[in-house]
């Protein structure tokens, strides 16, 4: 199964359309207030091969549904501590939902158990200072712990220098879920505008990787 790419903290209109015309998966849009890659910008329209995500950190139903509207959205991704309940409140609105998870070496992966009825999709990010975008990897040999049958989206630091680990990472079993790789803070210029050149050049190096 080929790997899908995400890449997440899109903000600028034209910059947009850049990293649009590279084909990716999924555009992740963030609607978090206290992030340097919050959208305030109507997000251009795109080709609709690719999926829209908007990014929530502990919003209301009634604030992800007023963006999803308006944006039309194709993914909710939830990426505090938002209940299972309101999982299954967007689900029930005909959304396909991400939950995050920040990992660290001590992160229990029983305490995904009450999720995985009530999303599509878990998200495993790095633990760090920020809800998301902090430029570091964690160490995927943990998710060997991770035993729900749950596809999920690896995030967390990658970059062009990751590419011989995720040669290394896509070998193993537990990497069969995976399904995604979400790009962020290290394809960036500035936080929300990303190098096309360093994401292209990515990309099809993953392919060769792979």
């Amino acid at each position: 199964m080929e790997t899908k790419i995400k890449i997440c903290g899109m903000k600028h209109p034209e910059n947009i359309m850049e990293i649009a015309a590279l084909e990716p998966d999924y555009l992740g849009f963030i609607f978090y207030e206290k992030s340097p890659r919050y959208v305030e910008n109507e997000i251009p329209t795109l080709d609709q091969s690719i999926q829209k995500i908007g990014v929530f950190v502990n919003a209301t139903l009634e604030e992800i549904m007023e963006k999803v509207n308006t944006h039309k959205l194709n993914l909710v991704q939830l990426h505090g501590e938002e209940s299972p309940e309101l999982c299954l409140l967007l689900q029930q609105n005909k959304l396909k939902v991400i939950k995050s998870f920040n990992i660290d070496n001590t992160f229990n992966f029983n305490n995904l158990s009450i999720y995985s009825y009530c999303c599509d999709y878990f998200l495993f990010d790095t633990k760090g200072a920020n809800y998301g975008g902090n430029g570091i990897a964690f160490d995927w040999r943990i998710l060997e712990r991770h035993h729900l049958n749950k596809p999920y989206f690896l995030s967390g630091g990658i970059g062009l220098e990751s590419l011989t680990d995720l040669k290394t990472f896509f070998q193993k079993d537990y990497a069969k879920k995976c399904i995604a790789l979400d790009l962020n803070s290290k394809f960036e210029i500035e936080p929300g505008h990303k190098n096309p050149e360093t994401l292209k050049t990515f990309m099809q190096n993953l392919k060769q990787t792979l």
